[in-house]
């Protein structure tokens, strides 16, 4: 097993239509006004930022990332992720019910030197981490969504 690989996996209902939760997600500079774990983002180009997060334990990970992939009517979102981590993130926006299911599916290599050098005894505390962040910025888009 490679302790500095991950594979997340979240899925968020909202109660608003799908093309106002794509709308929102594709503006990646926009995170930080509603996911307060989303510390910075800093656009290179229209296809390329450096994003800086911080969830609940004492670190930031900084990395680019670059779309590969933007398709409305799929409701698919990716980027190729490059820095502290190394790998694809995707949202895949769809109808459900009279609202929307946001499927965020994440996968990568960890390259922060601290992080890998307590890959072993720290795994199940980094996806606590993970999985606190992800559910702060459904809470933060709900209220965002909300108040548009």
């Amino acid at each position: 097993m490679d302790w500095n690989h991950y594979r997340f996996r979240s899925l968020w209902p909202l109660p608003a239509p799908p093309a106002d939760v794509y709308a929102v997600l594709e503006r990646p500079e926009d995170y930080p006004r509603w996911w307060p774990q989303v510390r910075s983002v800093t656009r290179l180009d229209a296809d390329t930022g450096v994003i800086t997060v911080r969830s609940v334990l004492p670190y930031a990970m900084t990395f680019t990332a670059r779309r590969i992939r933007r398709d409305p009517d799929a409701g698919v979102l990716e980027v190729a992720l490059s820095g502290d981590i190394e790998g694809r993130a995707r949202w895949t926006v769809t109808a459900e019910g009279p609202g929307t299911l946001a499927r965020y599916e994440q996968e990568v290599d960890v390259h922060k030197p601290l992080l890998r050098r307590l890959a072993v005894p720290g795994r199940a505390v980094f996806r606590a981490n993970h999985r606190l962040m992800m559910r702060s910025g459904r809470r933060g888009l709900l209220r965002h969504l909300q108040a548009v």
